[in-house]
């Protein structure tokens, strides 16, 4: 028994390298990106009028549908249509191209809400004392807004980095040879399927553990300027 344990941790190793963490940290910045860009169409209220008010308002309506899409329907079903569906229309994409899409368009949708709330935190009196110390809006929301909205960020943004290494197990069932799917293969040819799904389990608990650590550590150094407001 332990000898298929310890055959099967190269390939599962090499899986994690080859696919779990790519897959992971190309859809966290992407979906980071979109989060973020959706997140300030939906929190900015620009003092426009005419057409540009119109145009402004169709983008808010357009993110919300966005979000509204991605938050009320199972990964899993995103994922299937992606990669299985759009080539029914013509667009045949890679499976792992396909997986980084889905993945990185969930977790904007996730994401972009936990930023948006972030930002509604910061109180509006931050964006008069700017106002009045001569700095536009951009300048405010990049230099005063933004880092204050970043510590509250910070910690439901890294649950869903975590949340996001496990979802990775789900590229599985749209033919990319990540863990999960070697751990199955090797369950099927040796009938040890508890063995190797417990070893997969003891792997992702791995990554997530470190990343946990990491977490405390970020949390830790972007509240460090808040020691005196304890006291």
């Amino acid at each position: 028994m332990w000898d298929i344990f310890i055959s099967a941790l190269p390939k599962l190793l090499e899986a994690m390298v080859k696919y779990t963490i790519p897959l992971t940290l190309l859809s966290f910045t992407f979906g980071i990106i979109i989060a973020v860009i959706v997140a300030l169409i939906k929190f900015l209220n620009p003092k426009v009028s005419g057409i540009v008010s119109i145009l402004w308002k169709l983008l808010r309506l357009l993110a919300s549908f966005y979000v509204w899409v991605f938050r009320s329907t199972p990964l899993l079903v995103q994922l299937f249509i992606i990669f299985f569906g759009l080539p029914a229309i013509g667009v045949k994409l890679p499976a792992f191209t396909a997986a980084v899409i889905g993945f990185s368009l969930n977790t904007g949708a996730y994401a972009s809400e936990t930023i948006r709330s972030a930002l509604l935190s910061v109180n509006k009196d931050q964006w008069d004392a700017a106002y009045t110390l001569g700095f536009s809006t951009p300048q405010t929301l990049w230099k005063i807004i933004m880092p204050q909205a970043f510590r509250i960020v910070l910690p439901p943004l890294s649950n869903e980095f975590i949340g996001l290494v496990k979802d990775t197990s789900l590229a599985s069932t749209i033919t990319i040879a990540e863990m999960f799917q070697i751990s199955q293969q090797y369950a099927a040819q040796n009938y040890e399927p508890l063995l190797m799904y417990v070893e997969v389990a003891a792997l992702y608990a791995m990554l997530c553990t470190i990343l946990s650590v990491l977490q405390r550590y970020l949390e830790k150094k972007s509240s460090r300027y808040m020691k005196g407001d304890e006291n």
